[in-house]
């Protein structure tokens, strides 16, 4: 069994070796499963398609979302980010003039 010695940042964070994350397929866009058992820390990375085939609801929510995820794979952060915080100021603009 491979491990390593990591020190916890102030804020609680620890960082996955890169050869840790390389062998179990973590990119930066991977979601992590975190459990406590028997005074252990265990973290597996986690397949979402592959849970959603168990749960025909999750299943057919994922599904339904697909074509927005394609499209959202088109922006970067910071341009989905702006995007949100414009639909926000939008919206607040809107509500101050009812009010008014």
């Amino acid at each position: 069994m491979a491990s390593r010695l990591v020190k916890p940042l102030r804020s609680g964070q620890i960082t996955i070796p890169a050869e840790f994350r390389a062998q179990l397929g973590i990119g930066a866009d991977s979601l992590l499963e975190v459990s406590l058992v028997d005074d252990e820390l265990r973290v597996r990375p986690v397949d979402v398609r592959r849970r959603a085939a168990g749960s025909p609801w999750f299943k057919e929510l994922y599904d339904l979302f697909a074509p927005w995820r394609e499209k959202a794979n088109q922006y970067s952060e910071e341009e989905i980010n702006a995007a949100i915080d414009d639909a926000v100021r939008a919206v607040r603009r809107k509500n101050a003039k009812r009010r008014t």
